[in-house]
């Protein structure tokens, strides 16, 4: 019933955004990354610090002028998705882009916090006909079709998308991945505001680029030894601590999240900016902080777990961080 609860509550305040209008919000992939891939958990969370909106409003801004470019190409792919998956109104929505229309987003991009994803979901919000809403009852076979619809579309930007960014986008709700056909809308435990535990981001200050990182992992996968250590370690301490993150069990998610950023380290690599290894290193040998890949990695943000914020600061004082969620 707590779980159902929230969800209404991240729904309806989705909803009074849309009267205003339609604000498509960041998204933070708390667990999952690279193991959804190969039918790992997952837990996604909106992350409403960052936002875009389709506008119309004459802006001749550089980025207003680049918006708009991107978005005429966005059109002629979407032109080539099957219509048996999603129909658009065509003739509005080349007559808005040709008059202008750009997408004014604060989400910064290569940070792996879904900034094409939020695209995404608002031109299927306003241009898809027959759409799925958002208020409507949201089966597991809903949720399937908008995320394989999410899936062609934001594969204009990656190569290949999950779909799930621009999923976790338009819903403005968490989603619970527990394999690749078995998704649903979760609640999340409410946060301790007074809680010295958090979630956070660190400002890598380096913009990282999905399709080289996921080309580095697809290469990997050809070696037979990271595959086993793909389902014994990493998979397992992922399902681990998205099991412990919704059941509140906060001392089993932190032994969960050192092992699985223990793995990340050793495994990874490549996707850990170099200037990192020594830093991601030090959370594990002082406890003071745990880190993770905030999406592909390469750059972008890096996700950090910690029992107690205010050591995590000290120790990562040269660092911006944003608290995420309090324990």
């Amino acid at each position: 019933m707590q779980n159902k609860r929230i969800i209404r509550i991240f729904a309806s305040g989705i909803a009074l955004h849309r009267m205003k209008g339609p604000l498509f919000y960041s998204k933070i992939l708390l667990f999952g990354e690279y193991g959804i891939i190969k039918n790992s958990k997952g837990l996604s969370i909106p992350y409403n610090f960052y936002n875009g909106a389709l506008k119309k409003d004459g802006n001749t801004s550089k980025a207003a002028l680049n918006s708009n470019t991107s978005l005429k190409r966005f059109v002629e792919y979407l032109q080539k998705i099957d219509t048996d998956l999603v129909h658009y109104d065509f003739p509005t929505l080349k007559q808005d882009v040709d008059s202008g229309m750009y997408f004014d987003s604060s989400i910064p991009q290569g940070y792996g916090v879904g900034s094409s994803g939020a695209l995404v979901a608002a031109i299927y919000d306003k241009y898809a006909i027959d759409k799925i809403t958002v208020l409507e009852n949201l089966t597991r076979e809903k949720l399937l079709k908008l995320k394989s619809i999410f899936s062609e579309m934001e594969s204009f930007f990656h190569g290949k998308s999950s779909g799930l960014d621009p999923l976790n986008s338009y819903l403005s709700i968490p989603i619970l991945i527990n394999s690749k056909d078995n998704i649903e809308a979760t609640g999340i435990p409410s946060q301790k505001t007074e809680g010295k535990g958090a979630v956070f981001l660190l400002d890598s200050g380096i913009i990282g680029e999905t399709a080289p990182m996921v080309g580095i992992f697809m290469e990997n996968m050809k070696k037979e030894g990271f595959r086993k250590m793909l389902k014994d370690q990493f998979i397992k301490h992922t399902d681990a601590c998205v099991d412990d993150f919704l059941n509140g069990d906060i001392k089993s998610l932190f032994v969960n999240t050192k092992q699985l950023s223990k793995v990340v380290l050793n495994h990874f690599k490549p996707m850990i900016p170099k200037q990192f290894h020594e830093l991601w290193k030090k959370g594990l040998d002082t406890n003071d902080y745990y880190l993770k890949l905030c999406g592909s990695g390469g750059g972008g943000y890096i996700l950090g777990f910690t029992e107690d914020f205010n050591k995590a600061q000290k120790s990562l004082s040269d660092y911006k961080l944003e608290v995420v969620y309090n324990f």
